[in-house]
Formats: C-alpha cells, sequence, structure tokens
C-alpha cells in the first residue's frame, strides 16, 4: 500500500492522474495538495471527494514546513508533482509567479521530502519523488528535425519552459548529490478532460459552441504532438511503480499535427456533433481567425518515446480522432449542464 501525495492535483492533469490511480489502486491513501489559483477548481476532484482513501489540502508547495508536516502526518512514500504554472502566454506577460512556483516551489517540495524522508528517515518504507515536465525544455525543432530524446540538450524558448527547465536541473541534482530516490517525465500537449478554458483545444470548442472567432496564431503552421491525459496518466503509473530511479523518460501521444489542421478537425467534429454551426449549415471553419504570433513562439515539437515503449512497455492507447471526439463530447456535457 502506498501513501501517495499528488501536487496539483486540483489541475487538469493532476485531477486525471487522481481518478486513474484510484481506480487502479483502490488501497491506497491519495492526498492531493493544491493552492487552488485560477487552474485548479475542486470540482475537479469530484468523482473522488467522497472516497475515504481520499484527502484534499489547499496550500501552496512554497510552504516547505507545511509538506514536511504533510509527508510525516500522512506518512507519504510517493510524491508526484505536478502543480506548476503552464501557460505560454501568461508566462510572457508575467514570469514571476512561473520562477516561484515552478523553481521555488519544486526547490521546496525536493527540501522536504529530503528533510522527511532521508534526514529523519520516515516512513521506514521505500520513497519515490516524481516529478512531471514537458517537451518544450528543449526548445524547438525545425520541419525536418529528428524528434527529441532524452539525450537532446535543454534549449528552453520562453520564461516557461525555462523554469520547467530549472527545475528538472534541481531534481536531477537531488537524486545525484542526496540520493533522493526521484524519476522524471517530459511530456507533450495533453488534451482531454477538465483542461483549463485557455488552453487551446478547450479554448477552440468554446469559441465554436459561442459563435465566436477561433484565434489561430500566424499561419497555423505550429506542430505540436498531442498526448490524451488518461495515456499520460498510465504512463505515469508506468514509470513510478518501476526500478527507475534516477531516469528520465519522454512522453508522447504519437500524433504531431499543426495547429491550423488541429483546429479545422475540432470545428469539423463540433459540427459533427450538434449540427454545422449551431444549425445553420455554414461550417465552423468560417470561425477561424488568424491573428499576430505570439514572441518566441517554437515551430515544432516532436517526441521520441522509445525508450519508454522499450523499457516499461508503454504506448498510447488513444489515437488523436478518437481523443479529440471524446474531449468535444464531454466538453459539450459538462457545459450544457451548468
Amino acid at each position: 500500500m502506498r501513501n501517495v501525495l499528488v501536487t496539483g492535483g486540483a489541475g487538469f492533469i493532476g485531477c486525471n492522474f487522481v481518478q486513474y490511480w484510484m481506480e487502479q489502486h483502490p488501497d491506497d491513501l491519495v492526498v492531493v495538495l493544491d493552492a487552488l489559483t485560477y487552474a485548479g477548481d475542486t470540482e475537479n476532484l469530484s468523482h473522488v471527494w467522497g472516497n475515504e482513501r481520499f484527502k484534499f489540502v489547499e496550500g501552496n508547495i512554497c510552504d516547505q514546513t507545511m509538506i514536511e508536516t504533510l509527508l510525516r502526518d500522512e506518512q507519504i512514500n510517493m510524491l508526484v508533482h505536478f502543480a506548476a504554472e503552464s501557460h505560454v502566454d501568461r508566462s510572457i506577460t508575467g514570469p514571476d509567479a512561473f520562477v516561484e512556483t515552478n523553481i521555488v516551489g519544486t526547490h521546496a517540495l525536493l527540501k522536504a521530502a529530503r528533510q522527511v524522508w532521508l534526514v529523519e528517515g520516515f516512513p521506514k518504507t521505500d520513497h519515490r519523488f516524481h516529478h512531471i515536465s514537458t517537451d518544450e525544455v528543449f526548445g524547438a525543432l525545425g520541419p525536418t528535425d529528428p524528434p527529441f530524446t532524452e539525450q537532446t540538450p535543454y534549449a528552453p524558448n520562453s520564461p516557461y519552459s525555462a523554469s520547467k527547465a530549472s527545475s528538472d536541473h534541481l531534481v536531477r541534482a537531488y537524486n545525484k548529490t542526496y540520493g533522493l530516490k526521484t524519476s522524471m517525465s517530459n511530456c507533450s500537449n495533453n488534451y482531454g478532460p477538465y483542461q483549463n478554458a485557455e488552453k487551446l483545444i478547450p479554448l477552440t470548442i468554446g469559441r465554436i459552441l459561442a459563435g465566436e472567432p477561433i484565434p489561430v496564431y500566424g499561419d497555423g503552421s505550429n506542430i505540436r504532438d498531442w498526448l490524451h491525459v488518461r495515456d499520460h496518466c498510465r504512463a505515469i503509473e508506468k514509470i513510478v511503480l518501476a526500478d527507475v530511479v534516477g531516469e528520465t523518460f519522454n512522453v508522447g501521444g504519437e500524433s504531431p499535427i499543426d495547429n491550423l489542421t488541429l483546429v479545422q478537425m475540432l470545428c469539423d467534429g463540433v459540427d459533427e456533433v450538434r449540427g454545422s454551426a449551431g444549425g445553420n449549415g455554414e461550417s465552423s471553419r468560417s470561425l477561424i481567425t488568424f491573428v499576430t504570433d505570439r514572441p518566441g513562439h517554437d515551430f515544432r515539437y516532436d517526441i521520441d518515446s522509445k525508450k519508454i515503449k522499450d523499457e516499461l512497455g508503454f504506448t498510447p492507447a488513444v489515437k488523436l480522432d478518437e481523443g479529440l471526439r471524446m474531449t468535444i463530447e464531454d466538453y459539450i456535457a459538462r457545459h450544457s449542464s451548468q
């Protein structure tokens, strides 16, 4: 039995992980720590709220003393760290919050884990600190460059990716210097239920349903690899349960696509589910509006997941067209009930 602390568990990927983990490991205790900023909502945890093996704590990951107390009181022996500022546009206009949460906050967690698990030796069980990172720390790819691997040098281009790169280095350092049992995953773009409304896929779906212009940066040629959040949860599970201390794994969805094509797929998908452009017979593609490209917009991300496939047997199960359809249906169902 494990006692698992999930930071950022009221956010998008975190709440999906909590639901997945409690389905697969019903005997484990799961404690969510979340500051409930704009990106977190306790409603995202409604599916587990009444479970006796679930606890919620509102708090900030920068509070090292509070975290140490939580690790002791709940006898935490596994920490899965999702909590982060993650929206690139916000990092451009307000980078300070990204430095504070992603760097200072991650360091506070590492210090607390080292104090309780290594210095105090509590609880007397094996431990694991798993850190969720992003493919954006590797920078940008050109049209013909090979996908990112675990050996790709870091070259972050935004305050967001720079802050995540820094946190990655701290996690690695605490493993190499102090012997903290860490692991890390760098994922591609996630999508699925409970994603914050300002992210590309839910933003696009919302604009289509409202009949409002859909903003597309530049000419829409920027390419991203898309990973369904449920597949990401499966990948994390494989990593944290394996004997891979000190290892890093890339996790991709094997679905690279340019932004314009993705938006067009969403337009067609929404039209199919609820009728063209709200029933007036016009394609929702007519709502697509090209806007000025954002500063430092990386052209292409693509991730090589060969290591996790070969060593841990993970491959994504959700195809992009299937996942987008599920996401559209979930979005419509969730918002129609509000």
